[in-house]
């Protein structure tokens, strides 16, 4: 058999392995990933205030994947032309998240009593309305004239005929109204109780109610109990009754119907697909499990839920995700301690940023590098009389961008602005729809992306009298996020790249046609085409004796093609380092398959984000960062953009940052594919090794004050 032949049997095993249990499917890896997070917060090691945070991390991130993903697979379901094979997968699929979902609440609900009880040992209590005493009775009754009169409203539930046409995501309690004489019996109903929907008005009060404290406690509570001990006063002017309430919330279906056919410009018809994701189906209801049988009927009655949607009995309260916002009653020392964002001497200096990058490459790594450095580019691009031009992508946008008002300045400026901007950004529609608008009124280009592709990718091209320059990142460009998403920018001044980032950019505006790439990898244009070759040349390598490995940093892998090549580079010898952060669909460890493959997964105080691609090429190594993960959609369906590195400083950099989280004993645990999440071993005699750690204390070193 010749090297062709080995290497053609050697693919066709791994894709008919594929078939045979070593795909873990998307949303089951997924939910591998949330309990990472779980897991997290249920650490002894993790500041108390921060446990709770990761446990509404967790609570958010879930009622997201039921909106979105869960979501799309019901409505697969639905379909009848589907083929049996995929309805066998996606049933499967159903059953295997629904089985995970109620094994991690479980674990979830015992994570969030014992925290609770901790906290206790620190003074801080959560109480319900059954425990108060006098004065806090008086305070929450004037609390509820002050703050909440007119935004507590009461519905009768048998006046509602669907309460998914309600918004969903919110806390609701459904009220039980009991005469309490047989005199009363008239004003109730035959049946001596009616019953009513109330929404919890989190949103303009927020979750938490600190009230007075007491037994040397601060004392917390939940806004539902805030109103349940308020219900005799929202039905004021009723008979007297007896009141009991069960909160349940429910989450719908979040795809957006848009119309192509109809006569509207790309805005408008977001818009109304935004609109339109309000009257979404429900998928899942989560309710107190003391909520009588006969009640919990009714309520999934009118939300007209099917056999394949979610109903899951839990605690008394609902919509975790507000313990992010749980208050630290000056407990700071349950948090983390402070981290500083440093800035770089350069970006410090008083010379031209942009003559400096003309000088050699310059780079952020967020959040340990302060995203205000990236931020000076922008403002002196806007400023200097030698800019002529600026284009940028815009995918996602802080509620009160600063990057926005760096380009409208430089609109205000005399300069050309183009902002490319992502209006399918899934639930970020509605800001950039309102900063688009912004931008048009103030004199800037906005362009809404290329019609069935996302544009994903972080650019930014400024044009200059004195050579241009352009800025390549792999997150964002978001203040708010750069807080706590790692990420690297690089803005260089290299004649190719930078006439390759223009060249994307005229893509955009023309996607009729068709540049060729050497310094870019561009999706949809070649770029998995590129990186299956990259990997090629691996597998070559290995074969002959040479070095092979490749490095790598990601969110995502799920594509098929990219998995298979990953388990034949494997087979080969090829050394594979993965720093994952969510699905991944690899099966790592299997002896002739997956043996020489290594995944790890972080979860800590930031979010991991950047995408780092590193190959050993033959000792030649290869380095790019960019925008793209390994799913069909980043290589096939978006604008996505991977650049070559060449600065030895920031190669340096990104390999560091790639070996620490591959190192990572403290918070990285073993992906591999079973949902095991095993924690790294520490070496006998070591102490665990933590990668956010290590990297905040290099950024310490160089960092200045402005």
């Amino acid at each position: 058999m010749d090297k062709k032949e080995s290497k053609e049997k050697v693919a066709e095993i791994s894709v008919r392995k594929l078939k045979d249990g070593l795909y873990v499917e998307r949303d089951v890896s997924w939910m591998y990933f949330n309990h990472r997070i779980l897991q997290e917060a249920q650490k002894e090691s993790v500041p108390l205030l921060e446990r709770l945070s990761f446990l509404g991390i967790y609570s958010n991130n879930l009622d997201e994947f039921f909106r979105v993903r869960v979501a799309s697979i019901t409505r697969l379901l639905a379909e009848p032309s589907l083929d049996k094979k995929t309805n066998h997968t996606l049933k499967r699929t159903l059953k295997t998240i629904n089985r995970l979902n109620e094994e991690y609440s479980r674990e979830y609900d015992k994570a969030v009593v014992e925290v609770f009880g901790l906290l206790e040992q620190h003074g801080i209590r959560v109480v319900n309305e059954q425990h108060l005493n006098d004065e806090q009775r008086s305070f929450l009754r004037n609390f509820y004239f002050d703050k909440l009169n007119g935004s507590v409203n009461a519905m009768w539930l048998h006046d509602i005929d669907n309460i998914a046409k309600l918004e969903d995501n919110r806390i609701y309690l459904v009220v039980e109204r009991k005469a309490l004489t047989d005199a009363d019996k008239d004003a109730i109903g035959k049946h001596k109780t009616r019953l009513a929907i109330v929404k919890i008005p989190d949103r303009q009060v927020g979750r938490w109610v600190k009230i007075p404290s007491s037994d040397g406690f601060e004392n917390i509570m939940y806004l539902d109990d805030v109103i349940r001990y308020c219900l005799p006063i929202i039905f004021l002017g009723m008979k007297p009754a007896a009141y009991s309430a069960y909160s349940f919330k429910f989450t719908k279906d979040a795809e957006m119907e848009i119309d192509n056919d109809q006569d509207y410009g790309t805005l408008e018809r977001i818009r109304q697909g935004i609109d339109s994701r309000k009257r979404g189906d429900a998928v899942r209801v989560l309710y107190d499990k003391e909520m009588p049988k006969d009640i919990l009927k009714k309520i999934q009655e009118r939300l007209d839920l099917d056999e394949l949607d979610t109903s899951l009995a839990g605690g008394r309260y609902q919509n975790h995700k507000d313990l992010m916002s749980f208050p630290s009653c000056g407990h700071d020392e349950l948090k983390y301690p402070k981290w500083r964002h440093v800035v770089k001497p350069v970006f410090a200096s008083a010379d031209s940023i942009l003559d400096k990058i003309r000088e050699k490459d310059r780079f952020i790594h967020v959040p340990y590098d302060s995203f205000d450095c990236y931020l000076r580019v922008l403002q002196e691009a806007a400023l200097k009389p030698e800019v002529k031009e600026i284009k940028t992508t815009l995918y996602r946008l802080a509620k009160d961008s600063r990057v926005v008002k760096a380009l409208i300045s430089a609109a205000r400026n005399g300069k050309k602005v183009t902002a490319v901007v992502e209006l399918l950004a899934r639930f970020d529609e509605e800001s950039n729809i309102k900063w688009s608008r912004r931008m048009q009124d103030e004199g800037v280009n906005v362009i809404y992306g290329v019609e069935g592709l996302k544009v994903h990718s972080k650019l930014l091209h400024i044009s200059t009298k004195n050579g241009d320059i352009a800025c390549i990142g792999t997150g964002n460009f978001h203040e708010g996020n750069a807080k706590i998403y790692t990420d690297y920018i690089m803005m260089t001044a290299r004649a190719g790249i930078v006439k390759e980032v223009s060249k994307v950019f005229d893509f955009i505006e023309h996607p009729y046609i068709h540049p060729q790439f050497r310094e870019l990898m561009v999706s949809p244009n070649s770029m998995k085409n590129r990186i299956l070759r990259l990997l090629d040349v691996e597998i070559k390598n290995a074969k002959a004796g040479k070095p092979a490995w490749v490095k790598m940093k990601i969110n995502h892998i799920t594509d098929k093609d990219m998995v298979a090549k990953l388990y034949q580079a494997s087979q080969t010898g090829v050394k594979i380092g993965i720093v994952i952060r969510g699905n991944c669909s690899l099966v790592t460890g299997v002896p002739g398959v997956s043996d020489n493959i290594k995944c790890v997964g972080i979860i800590d105080r930031y979010l991991e984000h950047s995408r780092i691609l590193i190959f050993c090429n033959g000792s030649h190594n290869k380095y790019f960062l960019g925008s793209a993960d390994w799913m069909p959609r980043n290589l096939l369906s978006r604008v996505e953009v991977y650049t070559s590195v060449y600065d030895p400083d920031l190669r340096h950099d990104l390999m560091r940052t790639v070996d620490y989280g591959l190192r990572d004993t403290a918070n990285g645990r073993i992906v591999d594919g079973r949902g095991t999440n095993a924690f790294q071993p520490v070496a006998e005699g070591e102490e665990p090794f933590r990668s956010q750690e290590a990297l905040n204390a290099e950024a310490e070193k160089y960092g200045v004050e402005l």
